[in-house]
């Protein structure tokens, strides 16, 4: 292949809408959709063997058609599978303080339904893994 290779900036998550959308016309016209997408892992500790899980919050912009169905359809706890790219930005306060700030840029959205016990009344519990305490990891890090 000539010329550039190929890269991947690519994000897949399944969360819950940590707040309603919201919503703002730029100058250009566009209409974009801003929201928070909550995600949370569950894990073993290796050594006490005790359930474990830390939630991680994921700041969203959805353009266009997409930020038109996000802002109809979606609230507060809404379930959704989504699919993005990685955007880092950087700016200035009015009062020149320095900010940065990582957002996903939605290109796919799926809503999803609600996530319960299925039939045999388990839960995600049997897809826990062990894993070492993040105390841990950084004690070996040093």
């Amino acid at each position: 292949m000539k010329g550039k290779a190929m890269d991947v900036n690519k994000v897949t998550l399944i969360g819950r809408l940590t707040d309603k959308p919201q919503s703002r016309n730029l100058p250009s016209g566009q209409r974009l959709a801003s929201f928070s997408v909550a995600t949370n892992y569950v894990w073993r500790d290796y050594k006490s063997k005790q359930k474990k899980d830390k939630t991680e919050f994921h700041a969203v912009i959805a353009w266009g058609k997409l930020a038109d169905i996000v802002l109809t359809y979606l609230e507060k706890g809404s379930r959704i599978y989504l699919e993005g790219r990685l955007q880092y930005r950087k700016w200035k306060t009015t009062s020149g303080d320095p900010r940065k700030s990582c957002d996903i840029i939605a290109d796919e959205l799926i809503m999803l339904g609600h996530l319960g016990k299925g039939k045999s009344g388990k839960t995600a519990e049997a897809l826990v893994k062990e894993e070492p305490s993040e105390k841990e990891l950084v004690m070996e890090e040093v």
